[in-house]
């Protein structure tokens, strides 16, 4: 599939949100990607683009040398494709390129899915938050990447 990342627009955020909404039980509100987009200085906002279509989103924060991913997406008939990884390598270089040093993300402890693709691009858990989510109290996995120049060694090794 050919799609390109780019950074978001406002005229992005109705299908940015709609993807939210179709993959988690606490989607965020399009109010607050609007406020990423045109409030928030730490933020980062890119999101995959294929004929037109958003097919996936990102918002990194990047807070003095640590990159955070604050929410990540991939529309549910795109997943499985390289999209969402493509997007968080994007993301973590051109944080890098900002001067982040390491990332950060939190996930549920029940996505074994995104928690193998974190892994595959080098981040590894730090911590757990016990009953992390509102929706059901289920725990987040913290995961940190040490190393945020390793995204680019991570990127091209197994499983890539």
């Amino acid at each position: 599939m050919n799609f390109q990342i780019r950074p978001m627009r406002l005229e992005d955020v109705g299908q940015v949100t709609a993807i939210d909404r179709a993959s988690f039980s606490l989607p965020w509100p399009e109010r607050s990607f609007r406020f990423e987009l045109t409030d928030n200085p730490a933020a980062r906002c890119w999101v995959a683009e294929s004929d037109g279509k958003i097919i996936g989103s990102l918002v990194l924060w990047l807070v003095v040398d640590e990159a955070h991913i604050a929410t990540f997406a991939t529309h549910p008939d795109h997943r499985q494709q390289g999209i969402g990884r493509a997007l968080i390598i994007h993301a973590l270089n051109a944080a890098a390129a900002q001067g982040a040093t390491s990332a950060y993300l939190e996930v549920r402890a029940s996505n074994a899915v995104a928690q193998e693709l974190y892994r595959r691009l080098g981040f590894v858990e730090t911590a757990r938050r016990p009953r992390y989510y509102k929706d059901d109290g289920e725990d987040a996995v913290l995961m940190r990447l040490p190393q945020l120049a390793d995204i680019e060694v991570y990127s091209e090794g197994p499983g890539a």
